[in-house]
């Protein structure tokens, strides 16, 4: 089963692969791009064409702020230690309801590590990893906060907020660990009406779920609500303008805040963009082309290696493509065992999610030609297994992070669901198996997810043009699988001032995985202002 994700994968240590919340995302169901379109915060009108972009644009916010948010802007952190070595740790109030504060706050989860020094401090870096679903506050403590740059975080203090209903923000719950079992092992490949039932009775089982669970939340964890607050929190930390590194999912929430706060932006980096113009069934086609060209330039290297399970030297990719689709297509018959001690065994939908997974880092290539020969050569579904696992961040225990219920939660808020009905699904699969003959029938049928959900859509696309914000830097990689690098082409061209910055090559998001030229572009940006010339390339 499916979703729609883009969350940054980084990698780390020998594997250079690492699926825990340092970024990763399926937009099958998920990459949302919703918010408000001519004014902030407004209901969604009619649902926008299927292949129409937008051409209402995000309306800034007053400057001045409403006087009954005051005590928001104006409250004081209680810094304290939180256990890891280096890092603090508060909660911010923000109200649930933008438009009503009186009738109650949420809590939200802030974490920090102060610039080492030495130089000059140049205020916080608000930081965020993308998803929608990942915990900032992870990202920053796993990642972000010891292993940025040394001189960038000598400089800022390096800050993380989870966004409300994500991780340590009033997280956002659906199912316990073995309702979650059963619906990640769910057929989003129905052969017949029987099964369709069965996927539509559970998506209908997590979204009623979600909805029992956090009722009134659910109504406000948009990525609009999401980016005010973190303008509460830039006011709180003392800065006149908000410095962010956003990447995924994390870009469209940046652009948002630069959409609505144009003069409070300031060194804004959106890494792996999205294209908030798109409605949800075109962001889902395009993802699913991003997949399938991943997929072909694995493809390409995989029959150049020795030990390919898909195809020799001289396999075509388009063969190899042909060779994944027949092993699912036996999955979907019968599952592999996966020597699981909690009794699941591979089938399609994991062993498919198992393979969009390794499609975020090419340093997980490897890891997917062993998993692939042991499942293929051996009958052993453990290696396809973990690469999943790792997708949905289970853990070992068999419970499961809140990723994808608030992945799920942001994005059916933000933009009216890509189909309603499994009719308008059957529709649409010859053009969903034309972008990807290998993953297009079950990314069209993940998209469904939506339809079901409890809560009416706040969020519409719409254009951002940020008119009057400093240079913003939105990076793209040409073969990225979950933020197409048209999207960073497109998003770049709606900023007033985005300067679009490319990584020629494989995997999701370019900063810190091993280009000097991105990372030099970058740190230059955020340590001088100097935004690279617009169009720069680097591979």
């Amino acid at each position: 089963m499916h979703t729609r994700r883009t969350h940054r994968r980084t990698r780390t240590g020998s594997t250079r692969f690492r699926a825990a919340l340092l970024a990763a995302a399926l937009l099958a169901t998920a990459c949302s791009a919703g918010g408000a379109s001519t004014s902030a915060g407004s209901p969604a009108a009619e649902a926008v064409g299927s292949t129409q972009a937008a051409t209402a644009t995000l309306t800034p916010l007053p400057k001045t702020t409403p006087s009954e948010l005051s005590p928001y802007y104006e409250q004081k952190l209680g810094w304290r230690d939180c256990g890891v070595p280096g890092f603090q740790c508060a909660t911010m109030k923000a109200p649930l309801d933008y438009a009503k504060p009186a009738e109650g706050d949420v809590r939200l989860a802030v974490a920090r590590k102060k610039a080492t020094g030495p130089g000059k401090r140049l205020g916080s870096l608000l930081v965020n990893p993308g998803g929608p679903g990942g915990s900032a506050i992870g990202y920053l403590q796993q990642y972000a906060g010891i292993g940025y740059p040394a001189k960038v975080r000598a400089q800022y203090d390096m800050v993380a907020v989870d966004p409300r209903g994500v991780a340590r923000s009033e997280p956002v719950e659906c199912l316990d660990g073995r309702e979650m079992d059963a619906y990640t092992q769910t057929d989003v490949t129905p052969d017949d009406t029987g099964e369709a039932n069965k996927l539509v009775d559970a998506y209908k089982e997590f979204a009623e779920g979600c909805g029992a669970d956090a009722p009134k939340l659910l109504r406000h964890v948009s990525t609009v609500e999401a980016a005010r607050d973190m303008d509460v929190l830039r006011a709180v930390l003392g800065d006149e303008k908000l410095n962010y590194v956003g990447a995924s999912y994390g870009t469209f929430l940046g652009a948002t805040y630069a959409g609505l706060f144009p003069d409070r932006a300031g060194r804004l980096v959106l890494d792996g963009a999205m294209d908030p113009s798109l409605p949800a069934r075109r962001l889902n086609l395009e993802q699913t082309e991003g997949f399938e060209t991943a997929f072909q330039s694995f493809a390409k290297d995989c029959v150049r290696q020795p030990d390919c399970p898909l195809g020799d030297k001289g396999t075509t990719p388009g063969q190899v493509g042909k060779n994944l689709k027949s092993f699912f297509d036996d999955l979907d018959a019968k599952p592999l065992s996966a020597g699981d001690a909690d009794g699941r065994k591979l089938t399609e939908s994991l062993a498919t999610t198992g393979v969009i997974a390794a499609m975020y880092d090419e340093g997980a290539w490897q890891q997917l030609r062993e998993a692939l020969t042991s499942a293929t050569k051996e009958k052993d579904g453990a290696g396809l297994l973990v690469l999943s696992d790792s997708y949905y961040e289970r853990e070992a225990d068999g419970g499961y992070s809140n990723l994808m219920f608030a992945n799920a939660a942001v994005n059916c808020l933000d933009l009216p669901a890509a189909f309603s009905s499994p009719d308008e699904v059957r529709d649409a699969l010859p053009e969903f198996e034309k972008a990807s003959p290998v993953f297009g029938e079950g990314l069209a049928w993940s998209s469904l997810n939506c339809a079901y959900w409890p809560v009416r859509p706040t969020g519409e696309p719409h254009r951002i043009e940020a008119a009057g914000a400093t240079p913003i830097v939105v990076v793209g990689t040409t073969r990225d699988p979950a933020t197409p690098y048209r999207w960073a082409e497109a998003l770049s061209g709606q900023l007033s001032s985005g300067h679009l910055l490319t990584y020629e090559g494989d995997g999701h998001t370019a900063y810190g995985r091993g280009s000097t030229c991105i990372d030099s572009a970058i740190n230059t940006y955020l340590l001088r202002g100097t935004a690279p010339e617009d169009g720069k390339r680097c591979s």
